[in-house]
């Protein structure tokens, strides 16, 4: 693995994991209240489309963060819907 292999998951990582202590917080208090959905229904479209353009260029670091990303992304959407 290259260095900017390795620059590039490093900061999808810290990226992804910045959405944490968001999805805990909404899953703990169910409280949406000051959340913007529109925003969040845009931000997991965006993730949703980098996803599938490092498929297409097939780049790892794009892919595997951007999933994760996604799959702290879509809680926080889901719990704005169900939790208006």
């Amino acid at each position: 693995m290259n260095l900017v292999t390795v620059l590039g998951l490093l900061a999808g990582t810290f990226t992804t994991i910045s959405f944490l202590p968001q999805v805990i917080k909404t899953w703990r208090t169910r409280s949406t209240k000051d959340i913007s959905l529109e925003m969040f229904a845009i931000f997991c479209s965006g993730v949703l489309l980098w996803i599938i353009y490092g498929i297409i260029i097939n780049n790892l670091p794009i892919i595997f963060t951007n999933i994760a990303t996604l799959s702290l992304a879509s809680p926080i959407l889901f719990f704005k819907l169900k939790y208006k």
